[in-house]
C-alpha cells in the first residue's frame, strides 16, 4: 500500500496555519477544503480519462476528460465533511456518501448510526475522507463496510496522518492507498497526534 505525503511549501505554509491555535474557525475550514484540493490533484494522478472531441475558437481536436459519476466521495462523519468542499469543487458530478458510526463499548464493535452511499460502489472509485488518521480506527471501519457494500477500488485522504494509524491501515486494509499533508510524529496517552492540530471537528466547526 502506498503512503503518499505531499512536500511542498504551499502545502506546509497552510498546514503551519492549520496548527496554530490561534487559527479561527473560518480560516480552519478554508485551509481544510484547500489542502483537501490539493489531495484529491495528487489522488487523481492515475485517473483514467475519455478521448473526446471538441472545437477550440481555433481549430477542432481530440481533448480527454474524466468522467467524474465513477467516483464516490465519502467523508467519516462528521470532521470528513470539512474536507468535501475542497473535493466537489475540482470534481462536482462526483457522487457523495456519509458514514456515521461509534464503537460499542462491550463488544467493541463499529455501530452505524448513519450509513448512506452511492449505488453500484463495485464500480466506482471510492475516496474516503477523514481529517485526521490517528489509532486509524475509524478509517478501517469506514473501509470494511465499504468493501462489505461492494467496493474494491479505495482510497484514503486525510491532512494529518499518526505513524500508529498509518501502521494498523497497512495491517487491515494493505490494497487502500493512503493520502496525506504530513505525517507527525506520535500519538499521546490520550490518542491525540503529537504536534497535530487539536479536535479537527471541533475546530472546523467551532464546538471547541
Amino acid at each position: 500500500m502506498p503512503i503518499i505525503e505531499l512536500n511542498h511549501p504551499l502545502v506546509s505554509h497552510k498546514l503551519a496555519i492549520l496548527r496554530d491555535q490561534n487559527t479561527g474557525t473560518k480560516e480552519f475550514r478554508e485551509i481544510i477544503g484547500e489542502l483537501s484540493t490539493i489531495l484529491c490533484y495528487e489522488a487523481l494522478k492515475d485517473a483514467n480519462t475519455d478521448e473526446i472531441e471538441i472545437k477550440t475558437p481555433i481549430c477542432a481536436m481530440k481533448a480527454h476528460q474524466i468522467n467524474e459519476e465513477n467516483y464516490a466521495f465519502i467523508p467519516i462523519l462528521r470532521a470528513g465533511t470539512g474536507m468535501l468542499d475542497g473535493l466537489i469543487k475540482i470534481m462536482p458530478n462526483a457522487k457523495i456518501g456519509h458514514i456515521g458510526m461509534y464503537r460499542n463499548e462491550e463488544t467493541l464493535k463499529p455501530v452505524k448510526y448513519y450509513y448512506k452511499t452511492p449505488k453500484d460502489l463495485e464500480k466506482r472509485e471510492v475516496i474516503v475522507l477523514d481529517p485526521m488518521l490517528a489509532t486509524g480506527g475509524s478509517a478501517i471501519d469506514a473501509i470494511t463496510m465499504l468493501k462489505e457494500e461492494g467496493a474494491t477500488k479505495l482510497k484514503f485522504l486525510c491532512i494529518i496522518a499518526a505513524p500508529e494509524g498509518l501502521q494498523k491501515m497497512q495491517e487491515i486494509h494493505s490494497d487502500v492507498p493512503i493520502y496525506c499533508a504530513q505525517i507527525d510524529n506520535h500519538l499521546n496517552e490520550n490518542g491525540y497526534i503529537v504536534p497535530g492540530l487539536g479536535d479537527a471537528g471541533d475546530r472546523i466547526f467551532g464546538t471547541k
